[in-house]
């Protein structure tokens, strides 16, 4: 591949990234390589430096999220549609996966006002008297806002699963609910990016080691993660059968490797970007004469003592 010009987006290679990280059931993860990189395009004078070249990509491709946001949220502003459009990333991943950091990474262009992130841990007293979805309901993003979910409903068939912590005919009822919250977000304007970060043992390992070696991240340390690790099997099939059952047309699951930071952000990346291309997102036009509102600016500019000026001068 040849060198692109200097501050150029480059494609993944192969395909989109939509296409090449979405699943389809049955869904095996033990057939998906926590290494892989599917899509990395990197050119051949940066191959030695492919880190550092996939980082500077999520900083271009970061820049143009910014912009596309911004329309959303324009167009929302001004109710150039109805329903307003929502856009819900919705991140799933096993202790250690990698969920705030590719929050961090990906979402660092864009403008915090437009940005809804939210983060599910057990359920409180108050949500538990509720049934699963009500808690997840309350945080949905406001319209022309991008929602950013570090866990989500789905954590009521994977712990809630493993966990037993409620009878096995209540979680299975769970994902036919699922599928149906979601086709109801999906229809009244809200598009969603459904992605596990997908590590493996030996990661999982290393990251939880550094979390007990480094003093700094000691706060990030939980010692259930360790009997969580005890049913790494278990919570493999636990997402296997939820990728598998309610990965839909409308809200399909992708699956990136994650062992690579650098490449999960990279293909965050590029999922939302993609996404959002499928929007046909546009500044919405000026429901007033701009050029009369020009006349009176001018007009009127020397009011104070002052002066408007124009083009620089």
């Amino acid at each position: 591949m040849s060198a692109p010009q200097q501050g150029q987006i480059v494609g993944p290679d192969g395909g989109s990234m939509r296409e090449l990280l979405r699943v389809t059931a049955p869904v095996d993860l033990g057939a998906i390589d926590p290494r892989s990189m599917p899509g990395l395009p990197v050119p051949a004078d940066r191959a030695e430096h492919r880190k550092t070249w996939a980082r500077e990509q999520v900083e271009l491709v970061g820049e143009e999220l910014g912009r596309q946001q911004e329309m959303l949220f324009a167009m929302a502003k001004t109710g150039s549609e109805r329903p307003a459009r929502r856009v819900l990333l919705v991140l799933q991943a096993m202790d250690c996966g990698g969920k705030d950091g590719t929050i961090k990474r990906v979402a660092g262009a864009m403008n915090p006002l437009g940005l809804h992130i939210r983060s599910f841990g057990p359920p409180t007293r108050q949500e538990l008297r509720h049934d699963f979805l009500w808690r997840i309901r309350r945080e949905l993003p406001p319209p022309g806002y991008v929602g950013m979910f570090n866990r989500s409903h789905y954590e009521d068939v994977l712990i809630a699963r493993v966990g037993s912590l409620v009878p096995e005919a209540t979680w299975r009822a769970r994902y036919d609910e699922i599928n149906a919250f979601e086709r109801e977000l999906t229809e009244d304007g809200v598009t969603l990016i459904k992605v596990m970060l997908h590590i493996s043992y030996a990661e999982q390992g290393k990251r939880l080691l550094d979390r007990l070696t480094d003093p700094r991240k000691h706060w990030k340390y939980n010692p259930s993660d360790i009997d969580s690790r005890g049913h790494w099997d278990d919570y493999q099939a636990a997402y296997a059968e939820a990728l598998s059952r309610c990965g839909t047309d409308a809200a399909p699951w992708f699956v990136v490797p994650a062992d690579r930071k650098w490449y999960r952000d990279w293909a965050v990346a590029h999922l939302l970007r993609e996404t959002f291309d499928t929007l046909d997102l546009g500044y919405p036009a000026a429901d007033f004469d701009v050029a009369r509102e020009r006349r009176r600016l001018l007009a009127g500019g020397a009011g104070a003592g002052g002066t408007v000026e124009v083009n620089g001068r």
